[in-house]
């Protein structure tokens, strides 16, 4: 079980950039709430922010959000905490080396030492920023080398920003990185600041969260023959390639002092809305419109959504080309779902005008033209949709599929697993560097040659 407490650096993130990690960590807290079957979930997220008071002149550790005692993840909390992180304290000539990053006060029992109901809990600190203090005084040192004693990791995080002083910066950078190089538990990384940078580390923090919650799924191949000796048999784990996420979004409302969702019954004609817990009636501004209740368990809290959509079913489906896609570098393991074959449309069986007839045919030849060629390129068209073909519903995030060619023939669609639902590929290295004797190829390839083809 891994306990990831984020810390951010208020004072060197400039406004847009402080928004994007800020979706993101709300991306990251939406991600772990829909991603367990099970009616609670682990709270294993923090967040602390360091910023400059304008008063002292000192620079102050404020915990925004801490691990429930109870141990169950609340995602309204995490999102008012996220929201309402200062946005004011963005000082551009927080380039200074001296700069500190109170990272021996989060490193205590009072902090992160208390948080997590399990002994064995494994702790990791992350902590964004866009400069680092030149070097780690003898006080932070002993406070990493006592994290690495209690297994607790370090990661640095340093997005890059444009600077009049750029070779000062990377000076800077350069000895605070030797500053940690022998501590094993300390790490540095650099990044661009945006979008996508962000969406990677989003996949990265989830699979840090998520890495308790899924076993591999134990398995027996077993053979008619024996393949090698007296073996007749393989054990294996089987691991999800994909993680189908819910699309039965419906909007809601819920009530802004306890995030409870407000059913038809609790509303009264008269004086509107009450507060679910309370009872007390609820004024228009205490009213929150754009929740998002995502499947029967999870409520979202989602600014951007639009409460007034609706995802209706639908019975024809416009999919968009984006690109090609070489079917040899194609994984098998992002595909998911039922596959449906493609044919061109048929001329009903009622009278039609020529052209129409002629409409007809030509839409034949093309398809098999398209066909034709994507089979000699040995190549398939990814394409995007709003609609989901196995509920045949408007989803609330693009659908994307593979339209695979045959040899004169129909052609396939299968659904392609998005860059949200795919999951961590296992520690293949195992199988890869293993070498193979002779003597355990023939004898296996003695033994296939008992099995039946078809």
């Amino acid at each position: 079980m891994v306990l990831v407490c984020f810390v951010i650096d208020l004072r060197s993130l400039p406004p847009q950039l402080l928004r994007d990690v800020k979706q993101s960590l709300l991306e990251l807290a939406n991600f772990y709430a829909i991603s367990s079957e099970s009616e609670s979930l682990r709270d294993k997220i923090g967040l602390c922010y360091v910023f400059r008071n304008r008063i002292s002149s000192s620079d102050e550790l404020k915990i925004a959000y801490s691990p429930s005692p109870r141990g169950n993840f609340d995602l309204r909390d995490f999102h008012h905490a996220v929201n309402h992180l200062p946005t004011d304290s963005f000082l551009p000539e927080i380039d200074d080396p001296g700069a500190d990053l109170k990272l021996s006060n989060i490193l205590s029992d009072q902090v992160l030492y208390s948080w997590g109901v399990d002994k064995d809990i494994v702790r990791k600190v992350i902590v964004l920023s866009s400069c680092f203090p030149q070097y780690v005084d003898s006080h932070l040192q002993k406070s990493l080398m006592d994290a690495a004693d209690k297994c607790v990791s370090v990661e640095f995080l340093l997005f890059e920003q444009k600077s009049g002083h750029l070779t000062d910066t990377l000076q800077n950078v350069s000895n605070f990185l030797r500053s940690i190089s022998d501590l094993d538990n300390c790490s540095l990384q650099t990044y661009l600041p945006n979008v996508r940078v962000l969406h990677g580390l989003v996949k990265q923090w989830i699979e840090d969260l998520k890495d308790d919650m899924e076993k591999p799924l134990q398995a027996r191949f077993l053979f008619k023959t024996n393949l090698v000796g007296s073996m007749n048999q393989i054990s294996c784990n089987l691991y999800v390639s994909v993680n189908k996420i819910v699309d039965g979004f419906s909007p809601c409302q819920t009530c802004r002092c306890h995030g409870m969702l407000l059913e038809d019954g609790i509303r009264n004609k008269i004086h509107g809305y009450s507060c679910p817990v309370t009872g007390h009636g609820l004024e228009t501004c205490n009213v929150i419109e754009s929740s998002v209740k995502v499947g029967e368990k999870t409520l979202l809290f989602l600014p951007s959504f639009q409460s007034s959509m609706k995802f209706q079913r639908i019975a024809s489906i416009d999919f968009h080309v984006i690109e090609r896609i070489n079917l040899g570098s194609l994984s098998e393991g992002s595909i998911m779902g039922d596959s449906y074959f493609v044919i061109p449309s048929a001329c009903h069986e009622v009278e039609a005008a020529s052209d129409d007839i002629d409409q007809l045919e030509l839409n034949a030849q093309v398809f098999q033209g398209l066909c034709s060629a994507l089979h000699s390129l040995d190549q398939g068209l990814v394409c995007s949709s709003n609609c989901n073909i196995e509920t045949m519903r408007e989803v609330a995030f693009h659908c994307y599929y593979i339209l695979q060619p045959s040899d004169n023939g129909p052609m396939l669609l299968r659904r392609l697993a998005g860059s949200e639902e795919v999951s961590r590929v296992p520690d293949l290295n195992r199988c890869i560097l293993s070498s193979i004797t002779k003597e355990i190829r023939d004898s296996i390839q003695a033994s296939l040659s008992k099995v039946n083809t078809s």
